[in-house]
């Protein structure tokens, strides 16, 4: 017990920063594993790191909270490495930018080229089952006739192109773009009937330009789209002034 305590003392100047070093080596145990390996029971770590029970419990606690681990009870019990997704940073951006100010004509602004060149890229790089992917989804778009269901919808669709881009950064930057944007404003800009049968309308169109495999029309489709969110926010902030 002695020998440990020496040890966790050279290690560090205090608990806390010893805790912090911890979660650093296991993060990179995580993350040298694939996602749901089992890196090892509590006390297989605690010979592995050679620290106290109470330090790698504060160490995992901020493992956990990234996303990199998850512990498991029982008797397959232990730590297991995890990944974080693109919807757990967006939780966190999200709360900034709402905290900030932001709103959805803000996202937009930003995430206009990003989608656009998004676009581009997954009409020049879909594989024969991204063509099939698309097509599936295009079949549900007639079904999508109200505010939540349109929502849901216009977020699956940019998730899926932003991922035939093959850009992470550009998966996240789409994802904040509508998940937020959308989750803010989403109810108040398809409350019409026929701007959900415009929202559809454009849907098909980007969609068959991806899955022939034209980029040009492909930007020039999410630039409508954009275009189109600009005016509804512009009509509305419009609207929210005379009722003012």
């Amino acid at each position: 017990m002695l020998r440990k305590a020496e040890h966790e003392r050279r290690r560090g100047e205090g608990s806390e920063t010893l805790a912090s070093r911890t979660a650093r080596d296991l993060a990179d145990l995580s993350l040298a594993a694939e996602p749901g390996d089992h890196l090892g029971a509590e006390d297989d770590l605690l010979a592995r790191f050679g620290v106290s029970r109470p330090t790698l419990r504060q160490a995992a606690k901020m493992v956990e909270r990234d996303r990199l681990i998850s512990i498991r009870r029982g008797t397959k019990g232990g730590f297991y490495a995890e990944r974080p997704d693109a919807r757990d940073a967006i939780q966190s951006l999200a709360r900034y930018l709402r905290m900030r100010g932001a709103h959805l004509g803000d996202v937009i602004q930003v995430t206009r080229p990003v989608s656009e060149e998004a676009a581009v890229a997954a009409a020049r790089r879909r594989t024969a089952a991204d063509v099939e992917t698309l097509r599936a989804f295009a079949a549900t778009i007639d079904a999508n006739d109200t505010p939540r269901s349109l929502i849901a919808a216009e977020v699956k669709m940019a998730q899926l192109i932003a991922r035939m881009s093959g850009n992470p950064v550009v998966e996240l930057v789409m994802e904040i773009g509508y998940s937020f944007g959308l989750d803010e404003r989403g109810s108040d800009l398809y409350a019409d009937a026929d701007r959900r049968e415009r929202t559809r309308t454009m849907q098909r169109s980007l969609l068959c330009a991806i899955i022939d495999g034209d980029p040009d029309i492909a930007r020039l489709m999410m630039r409508r789209r954009s275009d189109q969110f600009d005016e509804w926010l512009h009509l509305g902030g419009a609207m929210e002034k005379e009722q003012g």
